[in-house]
């Protein structure tokens, strides 16, 4: 392993094995009862009793569901219009300011709406994740199509390139860049909304199941709940990062 890479695995875990030490102590020293603070050993053995009972899989398995459907469908409507609007002067000056509101709404102020057209359950869920994602993504790719110099559609023309020619050698490659950040950002907001909307209108999921363990006082179980949504928000983070050693995207990078 290079010295680099190294130190970019010890370091993180030297802090990590830092705020451990540091939690140990703080339970160890009674400052707050167990019931309010719980222990690494209590954290731990909460950790096994989950596992083993099959529900922390299931809850992860839910919640995960619903993300990736919500911001699958958000992509895949968004990233179109956004190359469109990115195109069309007449279209982003109309859509614009709406598209701005709406990004600008909080998701979960549609939760009751949600709640009334699709029930507590999946769709809901679904439904606030998609809202969560789409308008950002619009607007990201809009901005990154719109900031394309001009340059290379003139080179694309001297080849002959056609319009679909165009869009993927020249349009999507140049943005990728932009847009995965973009995805970046807005699949931790999506992650971070599913948990949200599970605490309110779900039935399952990791969401509801810290607003269960909650409601029973089992704290070791709430942190258990939070140490697994936190890992998984940074392995979605590291495997969207993996798309830019796309050799189409890297093109986009070195532009």
């Amino acid at each position: 392993m290079k010295p680099g890479a190294a130190r970019s695995v010890l370091l993180p875990a030297l802090v990590a094995a830092a705020l451990i030490v540091v939690w140990y102590f703080v339970s160890a020293a009674g400052l707050f009862p167990p019931s309010a603070f719980p222990s690494p050993d209590a954290v731990v053995k909460a950790f096994a009793q989950e596992a083993k009972s099959g529900r922390l899989f299931n809850d992860i398995v839910t919640s995960l569901f619903r993300v990736s459907c919500g911001f699958l469908i958000a992509v895949a409507a968004g990233i179109p219009l956004g190359v469109w609007m990115g195109q069309k002067l007449p279209a982003r000056t109309a859509l614009l300011p709406i598209t701005n509101f709406f990004r600008n709404l909080s998701p979960l102020a549609w939760m009751p709406f949600a709640i009334l057209w699709f029930g507590v359950g999946d769709s809901a869920s679904i439904f606030l994740i998609f809202l969560s994602v789409f308008f950002p993504i619009v607007l990201a790719t809009m901005a990154a199509v719109a900031g394309i110099p001009a340059v290379h559609f003139q080179v694309a023309r001297s080849y002959g390139l056609r319009r679909f020619e165009k869009l993927t050698q020249v349009t999507l490659p140049a943005i990728m860049p932009q847009v995965i950040t973009a995805l970046r950002v807005t699949a931790g907001v999506a992650w971070l909304v599913v948990v949200a909307a599970e605490m309110i209108a779900g039935r399952d999921g990791l969401g509801f199941a810290v607003m269960d363990s909650r409601n029973g006082l089992r704290s070791d179980i709430l942190v258990v709940e939070m140490i697994v949504i936190g890992v998984i928000g940074v392995l979605i983070d590291r495997v969207l990062v993996q798309l830019t050693t796309i050799p189409s995207v890297r093109w986009g990078y070195e532009r």
